[in-house]
Order: C-alpha cells, then sequence, then structure tokens
C-alpha cells in the first residue's frame, strides 16, 4: 500500500482489497469514535487494544511507513527523470499489470451482472477517466482550501482505483503541502523553532482533515458494503478501469510543476502507442520488458490473493 500510494495514479486502496483486509480495514477505521474513550476508562488499555483492533492498524502503519521508507525515494526518482526512460516504463507496465489484474479479481466478486451494476462500471470508470485528465488548479494556500484536499485526498486514497497524491495535484494542494513539510522537517533539523510554527499549522490543518475525511469516508464505504455490496463492487470495478489511462506505460509530459526541490518535474501526460513512443523519444519502446513486468504486476495479485485466502483459513 505505502508503494502504491507514491505512485500518482495508484490506489494503495487497491492493494487493501486484492489481499483480502479492505473491509477489515473500513471496519476498523469507524471504531475510532468516543466510545473508545469509555471503554478505556471503564475497561483499561488492553480491551481498548482489542476492541479498536489496534494490532491490525500498528501492524498495517508499520508495512506501510517500512515501503514508503525503502521504496518512496526510489520510486520518486525513477518518476521524475528527465524524459523516459526504460526504468519509467517498466514502473508503470508493473502497475498497470497490477491494475488489470485487480480489476478481473474484483469484477469476479460481482455476483449478477445486470443492468444497474453494468452501469455502476460505466459511471464508475467514467469518474476515473475524467479525474485522470482533469487540468490542475493553481496552487492555493488557505487554511480552509487544504482542510479540504486533504479531507478529499485521504478519501480517494482508501478508494481503489483513485490516487490520493493525484488528487491533491489536481486540485492545486500538492505543492503547497509538501513544501510545508519540507519547510518544517529543515527547520527540526536546524533547530529553528523561530520559522516552525507556519508550516507546523499547515501540516496540522491537513492533518485534521485527513482525519476528519478518514473517518466519515470510512464508514460510507463500509455502510455501501454492508447494504448495496453489489454495486459497490461494480462500481470500484469501473474506478480502476478508467484509471488505467493515468498509468499507461507509454508517455509525454503534457505539463509540469516545480517541485519541492525546486526541479521541474512532469504533472499531466499524454499517452502514445509504443510505436509513437519510439520516434518521439528516439529510443526502444521496450515493450518487450514492458510486458514481462506487467506479467510480475499480474502475478503479484493473484500471490497476494492466494496468501489472504490461506492466512484467512488459518483464522478460522
Amino acid at each position: 500500500m505505502g508503494a502504491a500510494d507514491v505512485v500518482p495514479g495508484v490506489s494503495g486502496g487497491t492493494i487493501a482489497f486484492i489481499s483480502g483486509i479492505y473491509e477489515e480495514l473500513l471496519d476498523t477505521i469507524k471504531g475510532f469514535n468516543l466510545s473508545a474513550f469509555k471503554t478505556l476508562k471503564e475497561e483499561g488499555i488492553v480491551a481498548t487494544w482489542k476492541k479498536l483492533n489496534l494490532g491490525f492498524i500498528v501492524s498495517l502503519a508499520l508495512g506501510i511507513l517500512t515501503s514508503i521508507v525503502t521504496l518512496a525515494g526510489l520510486i520518486s526518482n525513477i518518476l521524475e527523470e528527465q524524459g523516459e526512460t526504460f526504468k519509467k516504463v517498466a514502473l508503470w507496465s508493473f502497475f498497470f499489470g497490477l491494475i488489470i489484474a485487480s480489476i478481473l479479481y474484483v469484477g469476479k466478486q460481482v455476483k449478477n451482472w445486470n443492468i444497474k451494476n453494468i452501469i455502476g462500471v460505466i459511471a464508475g470508470a467514467a469518474l476515473a477517466y475524467y479525474i485522470t485528465v482533469a487540468p490542475v488548479s493553481s496552487n492555493s494556500s488557505s487554511l480552509l482550501f487544504l482542510f479540504f484536499a486533504g479531507s478529499i485526498a485521504i478519501s480517494a486514497m482508501i478508494l481503489p482505483g483513485i490516487s490520493g497524491s493525484f488528487i491533491l495535484v489536481l486540485l492545486g494542494a500538492y505543492q503547497p503541502i509538501m513544501g510545508a513539510i519540507k519547510s518544517f522537517t529543515e527547520a527540526l533539523k536546524l533547530k529553528d523553532f523561530g520559522t516552525i510554527s507556519e508550516p507546523g499549522v499547515i501540516i496540522s490543518v491537513v492533518g485534521a482533515g485527513c482525519i476528519i475525511g478518514l473517518l466519515t469516508f470510512s464508514r460510507v464505504l463500509s455502510w455501501l458494503f454492508k447494504k448495496h455490496e453489489t454495486i459497490t463492487l461494480a462500481t470500484l470495478t469501473g474506478f480502476m478501469l478508467g484509471s488505467l489511462n493515468k498509468i499507461w506505460p507509454w508517455k509525454k509530459a503534457l505539463s509540469t510543476r516545480i517541485n519541492s526541490h525546486g526541479e521541474e518535474v512532469p504533472v499531466q501526460f499524454g499517452n502514445m502507442l509504443p510505436s509513437e513512443y519510439s520516434t518521439y523519444y528516439n529510443t526502444d519502446s521496450a515493450w518487450v520488458y514492458a510486458l514481462i513486468f506487467a506479467t510480475i504486476g499480474f502475478a503479484v495479485v493473484y500471490l497476494l490473493e492466494f496468501f489472504g485466502n490461506k492466512l484467512q483459513k488459518e483464522d478460522e
């Protein structure tokens, strides 16, 4: 999930779904409410730990953090390299194969493909596709705006098929938030506590938005799965189908932004056929390697499904 969330266009929610922990994740997040304080006061830490399923949350958080620490730098460097490279094609191909397999996996969970569910797929695909081609908004540093941007982005992160980091880019909130994080960490390193308050306020506001969005949206999704599971699954299948436009391996930059290091990096892309790619960049399209990495990504989904089912049977 950590590795997926680093890549704009790929959702950690997709990984949670295919690994069989999605509904447990939603239910666990939903369990964080005021009654937890009552349990802590009346029954103690152990009972509260079990009630909130904190073992699950801690394990998941450590896994995500480990992945971000070990892979985020590598993935970010690949994505921010100037021009197109073999590594970029391989990375996008891996996730393209992973999403294709995820679409098939989620799609087969839909028990009855009637007109209503087909409309759900089409609507989900259309919305996700629109998000991938929507124009990027100008940056805004309004605290109220950043609060809502955080709540919307975190909601997208737990929704299979939609990338939270890409939502921030579209809203024009990515650069202000990343800039605040950079300023905050630099001030901490230099022990310059006089300049730490401004970025600290921004991070706190965005964090509050994330918490509110996560607690609210997890309840909505949990309710949808319990009351309207089939149409929800169909719509999520459409979300992932529409997101394929974003992670097509052969692409060229249409617009750029300045990142936290002052470097120009791509923001929006146009897709090309492998033959057009070869001509545009005067290089090999690497379609053979793309096929290999897409196959690996495809296989990862079924390995996750296999081990997820095996662990579930052991728990039963």
